[in-house]
């Protein structure tokens, strides 16, 4: 971000030439969501006094309360308090590590399916009073999870700031886990699809990640929709069916009561039909 203020954001209120020094100072930390704590320690003071420095910069326009104790940069080049595009993933892993991006929008970034979605999610095992968040104008949806379901990630680089994401393998798998968080039932059926006709499979991969979270559901959808769009082998789906739960499941767990039951996988098909 530039750090030249003299002639930037003539528009908003001026700075005393302390307030300038330390805006200067926290902009060379590269950081992109500032915590009071942090800023406190980095400058030598008091909670009170750099909560009252926070709050006069965020008044004068050039940083943006997006939760208590938390504040971002309010681009240089921009007349809104909104983050640039490629900034609201680095929120994300700001506000809510340890964390990563999965469900919609690791498809999205995987090209596993088409649709646009207007939320960020998050999977985090830091503890949530709520799953929806606004922060900054931007919508985000978190997922708690315990710590052992941090895996699977790949690291991605924007602007010399590390983003984790789910990789394509993962992705599918936390989403046939929790179609909600895949857009519904029939678009996660859809992102399945899209992954069992691509040349990414990794049947071992899939089973590995599958045997982590061991859930007898997961282990159902898994292998419904790699035995209708997939070319796998029949020794890998008997495997799959040996670790499935007993009882009929629904594979949109928010969705109908209503639909053809696939016995072989014990699994409720309450989804239109992609075909």
């Amino acid at each position: 971000m530039k750090t030249d203020l003299k002639n930037s954001k003539s528009h908003l209120a001026g700075l005393s030439a302390r307030e300038r020094n330390i805006l200067s100072t926290l902009m060379l930390t590269n950081s992109k969501v500032l915590f009071t704590s942090v800023v406190s320690e980095r400058l030598g003071l008091q909670s009170e006094e750099t909560n009252k420095i926070l709050s006069r910069l965020a008044k004068k326009g050039w940083l943006n309360r997006i939760k208590r104790g938390a504040y971002i940069f309010v681009p240089i080049e921009s007349s809104s308090v909104d983050p640039f595009p490629e900034e609201v993933w680095q929120i994300a892993m700001d506000v809510f590590k340890p964390c990563y991006l999965s469900g919609w929008t690791s498809a999205e970034h995987w090209d596993l399916t088409e649709q646009i979605f207007n939320t960020v999610m998050v999977f985090t095992s830091a503890p949530q009073r709520k799953s929806n968040h606004k922060i900054a104008g931007i919508n985000y949806k978190t997922r708690q999870v315990n710590e052992n379901r941090l895996f699977g990630i790949k690291q991605v680089w924007i602007n010399n700031n590390q983003i984790l994401i789910a990789d394509i393998h993962k992705t599918v798998v936390d989403i046939l886990d929790a179609p909600e968080i895949g857009g519904g039932g029939q678009h996660s059926l859809k992102v399945a699809k899209n992954y069992w006709t691509s040349s990414n499979v990794d049947t071992e991969l899939i089973l590995s990640y599958a045997d982590i979270i061991k859930r007898g559901t997961l282990y159902k959808r898994i292998g419904y929709s790699a035995e209708k769009y997939g070319n796998v082998t029949d020794d890998w789906l008997d495997l799959i069916k040996s670790k499935i739960s007993r009882g009929i499941s629904n594979f949109d767990s928010g969705g109908s009561k209503k639909g053809k039951i696939d016995l072989k996988w014990s699994l409720r098909i309450n989804v239109p039909n992609l075909e």
